[in-house]
């Protein structure tokens, strides 16, 4: 039987997929669609028909594969569909004699002498056994599902039939490799011909799913369903039988309709029962075909759940990796979903994020009809092909052996199941005409993956709340014990803190989390996005090319870029542009109202820069440029030194401060695993809100999504940015910023006044630098791993440019000659300016004071600290201690020349700055500094570049 069951099944899968291919072809010389479609429709019905007849005889695996096949709607043509969903009716049943013998030899009693009733005709039939309806001796209605005689050695030999086609198909047609899906069954499905561990499982999902017992236990919000699993009474490893359950199978749609039941409310109830399996739990059915549910048929039409022969554990991180992929997905957060991969085992051979995006938001799409599923898929082929094209592409400039490799290297099977859950559920939700927005349905219960964790606390009795590095002082320790306290308030999520005391690390504390779906711990080389202190790194790059002789402050601007001489800005400094009053405070806004992502095109950002008109006179008056400044900036460095920004921002800083790997603006790949996710603390924006005036003229991070592409990288952040997000609303403009900012696709780009990527120890350094006059200080802290250690691989990344391969390989070529600059590896600069009053400039004061306002917070590039005043009296507003620059949220840099400090806070939940101050406050009073005026108090007035361009009234 063993050698014609095998040629039967390979005779069926060549002939099918030799038709496909000839129809393939045949299709190429039709040229009406009414002909193509009939021509396909024929093809399909043809060999649907012959696949069911194959299963029907064959019986064993492949009615399960059938099965599974048919729920398929959302994917698979009608024909197959019709066809195959005989399949999940009942299968010709075994001789009865058979079923008895088997009862018999596991229980030690006929069927006559355990039941006082034994129907003789099968309730159903399937692949592995089948069910008939009994009742016991004390008069309980139950069934007893009998396994099929032989049916193991079967099993076992379609598994390794299986394996060889999808192995045959896998080289015949590359695109559709599923042999990481089949090794899993492999592993599985064995398991399901033991009834113990069915009767196991089955007493275990119905404890996690018990109504009663799940209110005392979880709080999913307002999300309720409930469900029915039957009871188990007896076990053995070839019969189990439990207590009957009356229902209607979940395909009698029409059954459904005459009862009255609400369609869409029974399916959303299933999708919940399963995401709390696999979220909560960790423990879930991987095998919902239509087959393994009933409906009851009394009000309110509970689902039964059946059949837990097939089950996956998932451990604690992966329940929780799942949940970020989900969540990822959810909010568009590139770095999550690359580092969920990691957590999971999943393996990409290449970076492309935007691609890993799109496949998993199709996972995740919403379900719909079968009738209208088709246009859903053929839009889904069409993207798939535009993929493969440019993976093929990615392949040839990467030099790859074969245009035929996988782009997964590997393929866990937690996600094998956990997608084919996913597919069954969408499969029984077009059967029944439903549509289920899986991201909505299933995120709470992705989220009580970490909420657990994250909000009860659990964390912050432990050491990892705070990183395990030895403290440099006194102070430090004392900064850990306020750090615990912020944590139990949920004042902060992840943070960290450095601080440098004449040259020598005081400070160097990481603590938290990486995100509030990320609960692995921060470290002190992780990533933070810092917003506008990132304009402090450029303000300072901009400096040196003026400390170099190659800019001048009073110079205009069109001198070093003759573009930007048109419509107004003929008279435009570079002095106007570092003290925020060039007049360009809203330039790009309405662009970025049509097109969010045109920030993360730097070549034609520069270029529409260039053209805009200002809207006030240079040097009329002081505001604001929250987006402009870095553009104009960037632009200026670009054109005066000859180089792109970010390689005289690597070869002046980064490379002598020995900065590499956690100094970035625009990320470079492979550094996913180290982003902290941005989140936003809604009460405290709602304070700063109610507290502010009229807005400055920064642009607000928002924008009416642009229409287009689906669920490319742009469409993703169209389809998650609030529909009014450009509309000036200002708790909706700060909301978005996790948004964006929390996707690969804007961490990626060049954005110089907000898109800096920085640790703490790295930031502080640049300002420990910048304090003494460009000194480069010693490096002295002990946290691990060294700062400078982990640098990446250099590969540059423009999101949207569109170069040629010669082009980029030129970019890659490029080497870096700006002179006055020492060699960064073997013999590094001692001082990075040489000018001696680099603090006037960075001011706006002394000599400088004509190029700047010096009653505004502003200088040339960098914030003004003031002191704040000493109790019982008076600050003057021109007492200025220091300089740095804040970022929206709470992150910040800064130092005070006079007492040798510099400190810089990094944190991932933005608010309005409140913990930031309490961190200050505690620093500066344990070192004896005077406290800046900007964090002396609650009602203090951040500034704008905290504020993310409010004006907060004390």
């Amino acid at each position: 039987m063993g050698w014609g069951r095998q040629i039967r099944i390979f005779f069926l899968a060549v002939t099918v997929f030799i038709e496909y291919k000839l129809v393939q072809k045949r299709e190429g010389w039709t040229k009406q669609q009414a002909a193509k479609d009939k021509l396909w429709n024929n093809t399909h019905e043809r060999n649907a028909k012959r696949v069911l007849k194959a299963i029907t005889e064959l019986k064993g695996l492949w009615v399960k594969a059938g099965q599974y096949l048919s729920t398929r709607a959302d994917v698979l043509p009608s024909a197959y569909i019709r066809n195959l969903s005989q399949l999940q009716d009942s299968l010709p049943p075994r001789p009865l004699s058979e079923v008895c013998e088997t009862i018999e030899k596991e229980l030690g009693k006929s069927p006559s002498e355990l039941f006082t009733d034994f129907d003789k005709t099968a309730l159903a039939t399937a692949s592995i056994a089948q069910v008939h309806r009994a009742r016991t001796k004390e008069g309980l209605d139950v069934v007893v599902k009998v396994q099929h005689k032989g049916i193991k050695n079967i099993i076992l030999q379609d598994l390794k039939n299986a394996r060889t086609i999808v192995q045959w198909v896998a080289w015949a047609e590359p695109d559709y490799d599923f042999g990481p899906v089949m090794d899993e069954w492999c592993n599985e499905v064995p398991k399901e011909l033991d009834f113990n561990l069915e009767a196991e499982n089955t007493r275990k999902v119905a404890s996690n799913l018990d109504y009663r017992k799940r209110q005392d236990s979880v709080n999913i919000g307002d999300v309720r369903f409930d469900v029915l699993v039957p009871e188990v009474i007896q076990s053995t490893e070839r019969v189990l039988v439990m207590v009957f359950m009356d229902g209607l199978r979940l395909n009698d749609v029409a059954g459904l309709e005459a009862l009255g039941v609400n369609k869409q409310a029974l399916i959303e109830s299933i999708t919940c029962s399963y995401a709390h399996q696999i979220y909560v739990d960790g423990f879930f059915n991987a095998d919902p075909h239509p087959g393994n549910f009933l409906v009851s048929k009394e009000p309110p039409f509970k689902p039964i759940l059946l059949d837990f022969g097939l089950t996956k554990t998932l451990s604690f991180s992966k329940k929780q990796a799942l949940a970020k992929m989900l969540l990822a997905c959810a909010e568009g957060d590139y770095a999550a979903l690359l580092s969920s991969f990691a957590e999971l085992g999943l393996k990409l051979r290449m970076d492309m994020p935007e691609d890993a995006m799109a496949i998993m938001n199709f996972f995740f799409r919403r379900s719909i009809p079968g009738r209208v599923s088709q246009e859903d898929m053929d839009k889904w082929t069409k993207e798939r092909d535009e993929r493969r094209k440019r993976f093929q592409d990615k392949q040839k400039e990467e030099e790859w052996s074969s245009l035929h490799r996988n782009p997964v290297d590997g393929f866990p099977g937690d996600i094998v199941f956990f997608m084919r859950v996913l597919d069954l559920l969408r499969g029984l939700s077009s059967l029944l005409g439903a549509q289920v927005v899986y991201l909505e349905v299933m995120r709470p219960f992705a989220e009580m993956a970490f909420g657990n964790v994250v909000k009860s606390g659990r964390l912050l009795e432990t050491s990892s709340w705070i990183c395990n590095t030895p403290s440099h002082s006194p102070t430090e320790t004392k900064l850990r014990e306020l750090l615990v306290e912020l944590g139990r308030k949920q004042r902060v999520l992840g943070v960290q803190v450095c601080a440098y005391k004449n040259g020598e690390v005081v400070i160097d504390t990481a603590a938290g989390v990486l995100g509030k779906f990320d609960p692995r711990p921060v470290q002190p080389d992780s990533l933070f996005s810092c917003f506008s202190v990132t304009k402090g790194v450029t303000a300072g790059l901009l400096h040196w090319l003026v400390d170099q002789g190659k800019i001048s402050l009073s110079e205009k601007v069109s001198t070093y870029w003759p573009e930007f001489a048109c419509n107004g800005k003929e008279n435009i400094t570079v002095a106007h542009v570092l003290n925020h009053t060039a007049g360009l405070q809203n330039a790009l806004s309405n662009d970025l109202k049509l097109d969010p992502l045109l920030m993360c095109n730097w070549d034609e950002s520069l270029k529409k820069l260039a053209e805009v008109t200002p809207e006030s006179l240079p040097g009329e008056k002081q505001v604001y440029h929250a987006f402009s400044f870095g553009w104009l900036c960037g632009g200026i460095i670009e054109k005066a030194s000859g180089q792109k920004f970010q390689d005289v921002l690597h070869k002046i800083f980064v490379q002598p401060l020995g900065l590499g790997g956690e100094f970035f603006i625009g990320i470079p790949a492979g550094l996913e695993d180290r982003l902290a996710s941005l989140v936003i603390d809604s009460e405290d924006v709602d304070i700063m809100v109610k507290n502010s005036g009229t807005r400055a003229g920064g642009l607000t991070m928002q924008g009416n999504p642009p229409q287009g592409m689906v669920e490319s990288s742009d469409s993703i952040v169209k389809r998650i940015l609030p529909e009014n997000a450009f509309a000036g609303d200002v708790t909706t403009a700060i909301a978005t910023l996790p948004v964006l900012f929390n996707t690969l696709f804007v961490r990626r780009a060049i954005i110089p006044a907000a898109n800096g990527h920085f640790s703490a120890r790295a930031l502080a350094r640049y300002y420990a630098m910048l304090v003494t006059g460009g000194i480069i200080p010693p490096k002295s802290s002990s946290s691990e791993p060294p700062l400078g250690s982990l640098i990446p691989e250099s590969k540059k990344f423009d999101p949207l440019a569109k170069k040629s391969k010669e082009s980029k390989k030129e970019v890659l070529e490029t080497k870096i000659d700006i002179s006055g600059t020492e060699g960064a590896t073997s013999e590094r600069p001692r001082k990075l300016y040489s000018n001696p009053r680099i603090h006037d400039a960075f001011l706006g004061s002394g000599e400088y004071s004509s190029l700047a306002y010096t009653a505004e917070k502003f200088g040339l590039g960098f914030r003004r600290i003031t002191a704040a005043a000493a109790e019982g009296k008076v600050s003057s507003n021109n007492e200025i201690i220091g300089f740095g620059h804040s970022g929206v949220g709470g992150s910040t840099g800064f130092c005070l020349p006079g007492s040798n400090f510099a400190i810089a806070i990094t944190v991932n939940k933005l608010s309005q700055g409140s913990a930031t101050a309490e961190i200050v406050r505690l620093v500066t009073s344990e070192l004896g500094l005077p406290c800046p005026a900007m964090y002396a108090s609650v009602s203090a007035d951040r500034g704008a570049d905290m504020t993310g361009g409010l004006t907060v009234e004390n």
